[in-house]
């Protein structure tokens, strides 16, 4: 054989092993930066839970029914693994907590307790700290799915087991919803 092509086949085989160790490393790098994403979303979600014990005190005075929606065991919310399931109940704990936030509208005492406006300030604080934590984990998911389904990166993350992950959704408690808008001939109403 010629040395040419000795020369050639060897820089192209050397390319394909710099491929494959290049994109294997890219995996990884991306399956860190997602778990530690994660673990930015869990303090967050974490800190939001420990803050609802003191919102259900300053708010028991005024409705112990309402108040009663938030008795969740920690340790439950500790045992869900799956991304899905988490999601699942936190936008349930989400959805009570606004309801919570609403409560106090109904209580023009509650609504200007020093303490309360603390506690909420602090709640939409977390809740910025949730929607950052969880853009920037979203992102990381995104880069990390591109990479799986991409050819030819698509043969490593089959043979080395890397699978799609789940995207985090949450419904935020501070969340506003919009009204709907109904556009017709006789102009736009609200609903």
């Amino acid at each position: 054989m010629p040395p040419i092509i000795i020369f050639i086949l060897s820089i192209s085989l050397f390319m394909a092993v710099a491929w494959l160790i290049s994109t294997y490393n890219r995996f990884i790098k991306y399956k860190n930066r997602i778990e530690e994403a994660w673990s930015g979303i869990d303090v967050a979600l974490k800190r939001r839970f420990n803050l609802i014990p003191n919102l259900i005190r300053s708010v028991e005075g005024y409705s112990k029914h309402e108040a009663d929606i938030f008795k969740t065991k920690s340790d439950y919310l500790a045992g869900l693994t799956n991304i899905a399931d988490r999601s699942q109940e936190e936008s349930r704990i989400s959805k009570s907590l606004r309801g919570l936030l609403a409560l106090a509208q109904a209580y023009p005492e509650l609504k200007a307790s020093a303490n309360f406006i603390d506690l909420q300030n602090s709640l939409n604080e977390t809740e910025e700290d949730i929607q950052k934590a969880r853009n920037r984990y979203n992102s990381f998911v995104g880069r990390f799915n591109t990479l799986v389904e991409s050819f030819p990166a698509v043969f490593i993350a089959r043979r080395c087991g890397f699978e799609k992950r789940t995207y985090f959704t949450l419904d935020l408690a501070t969340q506003r919803e919009l009204p709907e808008v109904e556009f017709s001939a006789s102009g736009v109403s609200k609903k």
